[in-house]
C-alpha cells in the first residue's frame, strides 16, 4: 500500500483518539475537582487538553490533502470541489451555531464563535489554497499568515491598552471580536473570545500543517522513510514552538500563537507517526495485527467523530438543564443527581470527578459502536 493508495487506518485511530480525549476532558463529574492536565492553561502554557483541538484541525488537513488528492486524480472539477467543500464547511458551522443555542436559544446573546466554527472557517479558507497551490506555495502561506498575526497582535495598538499587550481582553484579538460581535462572545470571559475572529488565521496554519502532512503520506516514498520524515518535523516544530515561546509571544491557546501553533503541530506529527508505523507502515504482519486489535476502539470512535462531538455536547448541556427535586426540595441538575453515588465513593474528589467522565465516554463510545455494527456513519 502506498501512503494514500487506501483509506488511513491510523487517521481513524487518531481522530478517535483526539475525540475520545475531547469527550473525557469535556465533561468532568466536578469542574471543581480536575487533575491538571484534563483542564486548559489558565492562560499561558499548555496541558494535554490543549492539544485536542489543534489535533481535529490537523486531521482535517490531513483528511482534505487525501480526499481532494483521489477526486483530482479522477479528474474531478476543482470549482465543483471548492462547492462541495463550501457547503460541508457551513454545514459544520450550523451545527456549532445551532449547539451554542441549546437549550436557551436565545438569539440575542447566542455566543457566535465555537469550536465547530472555526473547524468550518478553517476548512472554508483552506480549500482553494488545497486546490490551487503545491506545497511550495502553501508552505509560504503558514509562513505568511503566522508573520501577519503576529505584526497585528504585537504592532497594532489596542484602545486603552496600548500595543502588543497579550493579557485576557486586552490584546488585538480580542478587540476586534468586540467590535463585530459584542455580546455574543464566550459567556465565561464576555470580553474576549478563545474561538475569536483573529485567532482563526493561526488556527488555520494548524489545518494546512495537516494539508502538508496529507500531501507528504500521498508521494511514493516508502512508508518507513514517511514516517522517520514525520517524526523528525514534529521534533523541528516542538523546537521551533518552544523558541518563539520565548522571542516571540508565549505559547497560549486562547490567543493561538504561533508558538502554540507549531509546538501543537509537532506533537500531533509524533503521536499521528506512532499511529501510521503501528497500524499503517510496519512490515511486521503480527505487530500490525495486534495494533489493529488494540486500536480497534479508538477506530470505531474515529468514524463517526462529528456526531460524537455534537452527540456528546447536546448530552452534556441537557444534564445541567433538567432538573429535579433535591434531597431538601431545591431543583437540582440531571448530572448532579447522576454523579452523586459516584461523589459519594470514598475517593479523592478527582477521582471521582474522573471515573465520572470515564462512564460518560464509555456511553460515548458504545453509540458509537452500535452505529458502527448498523453501519451509520454521520458526514455531511
Amino acid at each position: 500500500m502506498s501512503g494514500a493508495a487506501a483509506r488511513l487506518v491510523s487517521l481513524d485511530a487518531f481522530r478517535g483518539f483526539t475525540i475520545a480525549a475531547m469527550v473525557l476532558v469535556n465533561n468532568p463529574g466536578d469542574w471543581g475537582h480536575l487533575y491538571s492536565q484534563l483542564e486548559h492553561a489558565a492562560w499561558n502554557g499548555w496541558t494535554f487538553t490543549d492539544w485536542i483541538f489543534p489535533f481535529f484541525l490537523f486531521i482535517g488537513g490531513v483528511s482534505m490533502a487525501l480526499s481532494l488528492g483521489r477526486l483530482a486524480a479522477a479528474g474531478a472539477d476543482k470549482g465543483a470541489l471548492l462547492a462541495k467543500l463550501a457547503k460541508r464547511a457551513a454545514w459544520i458551522f450550523l451545527i456549532g451555531f445551532a449547539l451554542n443555542l441549546i437549550p436557551h436559544f436565545n438569539f440575542a446573546t447566542v455566543r457566535i464563535p465555537g469550536v465547530l466554527q472555526r473547524i468550518a472557517l478553517c476548512t472554508m479558507l483552506a480549500a482553494p489554497i488545497v486546490v490551487y497551490c503545491g506545497w511550495r506555495a502553501q508552505l509560504a502561506w503558514i509562513g505568511a499568515l503566522l508573520a501577519l498575526y503576529s505584526v497585528i497582535m504585537l504592532l497594532v495598538p489596542v484602545p486603552g491598552f496600548g500595543a502588543g499587550v497579550l493579557e485576557p481582553g486586552k490584546d488585538a484579538g480580542a478587540w476586534q471580536d468586540r467590535l463585530l460581535m459584542d455580546g455574543h462572545l464566550w459567556a465565561h470571559a464576555r470580553t474576549w473570545d478563545p474561538e475569536g475572529v483573529l485567532s482563526t488565521l493561526p488556527a488555520l496554519c494548524s489545518t494546512l500543517f495537516g494539508v502538508l502532512a496529507g500531501r507528504w503520506l500521498q508521494s511514493p516514498r516508502a512508508l518507513a522513510e514517511q514516517t522517520v520524515w514525520m517524526l523528525l518535523a514534529g521534533l523541528l516544530l516542538l523546537w521551533l514552538g518552544a523558541i518563539l515561546d520565548v522571542v516571540l509571544m508565549p505559547i497560549n491557546k486562547s490567543l493561538w500563537t504561533p508558538s502554540f501553533c507549531l509546538f501543537t503541530t509537532g506533537w500531533a506529527l509524533l503521536l499521528f507517526s506512532v499511529f501510521y508505523w503501528l497500524l499503517d507502515a510496519c512490515p511486521v504482519p503480527a505487530v500490525k495485527a495486534a495494533a489493529g486489535r488494540w486500536a480497534k476502539p479508538l477506530i470505531i470512535y474515529g468514524m463517526n467523530a462529528l456526531f460524537i462531538f455534537a452527540f456528546s455536547g447536546v448530552v452534556a448541556k441537557l444534564l445541567g438543564w433538567i432538573k429535579l427535586a433535591g434531597p431538601d426540595g431545591a431543583p437540582v441538575s440531571l448530572g448532579v443527581v447522576l454523579y452523586a453515588p459516584l461523589r459519594a465513593l470514598e475517593i479523592a474528589p478527582v477521582n471521582s470527578s474522573l471515573l465520572y467522565a470515564l462512564i460518560f465516554n464509555a456511553a460515548m463510545f458504545l453509540l458509537a459502536w452500535g452505529m458502527w455494527r448498523k453501519k451509520w456513519f454521520v458526514k455531511v
